[in-house]
């Protein structure tokens, strides 16, 4: 069995794990030292029902996936290729979005769970509502960029789904190490080595994507005559061209295939193809060099803010340990 396609949603998982289990051990700090520990109940259930709702928004956009590639309809591998091809998109925009906007949030985490906090406790009677509301939200908004990544990798099976759950598994250990145990990491560069990861996945992503929009149109263009204009690059700019990606950059099928270790492991975690064509590669420089330049353009000139932002939270951790 092939548990190379659990590694990327391993990473995804763990990231995003690891800032839930921020949110959720400075809530339970802050809880303790408002005196308030009665609440920590709903601390939990918001995490359970995060993750429940998580999986169920998989679930239902796996099996709508599913149901419309398997029809009946004679388009149904055309509708399984176009669908792999919207997902991914979906999940780049998210991801990304997620990469740059809470790279540049990150160092108000702590002031803006405390004043979310505050606004619940203040609530008197509904304060376990607000605080089960700010866990919730918080855990679905982490998973819900997982749910689209493993969705836009359906046709892998249940493998991306095992690497998500490591990743719960190892991000909650992590929490628990933090909060009860005092272990120490340094959690600016936890994040910033696994956003360099994230960067290069969704770049791969990209490759992926471009890919199964040009075996949609390959596809249909094979059962449709009219829509046979559609490759307008077939056999037309070059003789290994594909049907609207252009020509081949390069056949690394005998070298390094994409089937056989390590190719296998590069194809799961970047995106790697044994055959790249010209579309592909201009999207992938592209958006390492838009995307992956204002994220890494987000970390530079702030490591006073940074340092600052990762002694408040250690203070939290420190605090959440008495």
């Amino acid at each position: 069995m092939d548990f190379s396609s659990a590694l990327p949603t391993f990473v995804i998982t763990l990231r995003e794990g690891v800032e839930a289990a921020l949110v959720v051990g400075i809530v339970l700090a802050c809880l303790r030292k408002a005196k308030q520990s009665q609440l920590n109940s709903w601390v939990y259930a918001g995490v359970v029902a995060g993750l429940v709702a998580s999986a169920l928004v998989g679930v239902l956009l796996g099996g709508v996936s599913q149901a419309l590639s398997k029809s009946n309809s004679p388009y149904a591998p055309v509708m399984e290729t176009l669908l792999e091809g919207i997902f991914s998109v979906i999940a780049i925009a998210m991801l990304s979005w997620m990469l740059i906007w809470m790279t540049k949030q990150a160092r108000f985490l702590k002031a803006q769970v405390e004043g979310s906090l505050t606004d619940a406790l203040n609530q008197n009677a509904n304060a376990g509502w607000g605080v089960f509301s700010l866990i919730f939200i918080a855990v679905l908004r982490e998973g819900f960029e997982t749910v689209l990544f493993i969705v836009a990798k359906f046709e892998q099976g249940l493998i991306p789904a095992l690497g998500a759950i490591s990743g719960i598994v190892v991000a909650v250990l992590i929490g628990v190490g933090l909060f009860k145990w005092g272990v120490k990491i340094n959690i600016r560069l936890f994040f910033q080595v696994m956003g360099i990861l994230l960067l290069f996945i969704v770049a791969g992503l990209v490759v992926s994507a471009m890919g199964h929009f040009d075996a949609t149109v390959a596809t249909l263009s094979k059962m449709d005559r009219k829509s046979a204009s559609l490759c307008f690059y077939y056999e037309r700019f070059a003789k290994e061209a594909s049907c609207i990606l252009g020509p081949m950059v390069w056949n690394t099928t005998k070298v390094l295939p994409q089937d056989k270790f390590p190719g296998l492991l590069l194809n799961a975690l970047f995106g790697y193809t044994d055959r790249l064509y010209r579309v592909q590669a201009i999207a992938y420089v592209l958006f390492l060099v838009s995307i992956g330049g204002i994220y890494l353009n987000s970390l530079k000139g702030r490591p006073q803010v940074a340092a600052a932002k990762d002694k408040s939270v250690q203070n939290t951790i420190s605090s959440g340990q008495e």
